[in-house]
């Protein structure tokens, strides 16, 4: 059987990588695309990743460990990670789980994001 699995683009934009879930976002998914963002932290030396999760209505505590463990892999490569555009009931579910994030900045929307992440790199 062949599975026509989903890449999410990851684009780069100066010293950052553009990370914009617009899929429904499953436990494969998520592994697939932490392998993909650290290969791209490694390949392009990209200082700062910005991941939107914009788009997604639902996060379990398998998705969100990922995240923060993606976060805690980027930044021993010397990366931080932003997450933009976390809709209310993701940010209850993730309360309710008792899932902490340590590592994780977030931002209300892409712009701020960049904000944040251009700071962090502008004090190093």
């Amino acid at each position: 059987m062949i599975f026509n699995e989903k890449r999410i683009p990851i684009i780069k934009i100066r010293d950052y990588l553009i990370v914009s879930i617009q899929v429904d976002m499953h436990d494969r998914l998520a592994i697939q695309l932490q392998s993909q963002i650290l290969e791209e932290i490694h390949r392009t030396g990209a200082k700062g990743v910005l991941i939107d999760i914009s788009t997604l209505e639902m996060v379990d505590s398998f998705i969100g460990r990922v995240l923060s463990g993606m976060a805690s892999m980027a930044a021993i490569m010397d990366a931080a990670v932003v997450i933009v555009g976390m809709q209310p009931a993701v940010a209850i579910t993730l309360v309710e789980l008792g899932l902490e994030m340590p590592g994780v900045d977030t931002a209300l929307n892409m712009e701020y994001g960049m904000e944040m992440l251009e700071k962090r790199l502008n004090k190093d």
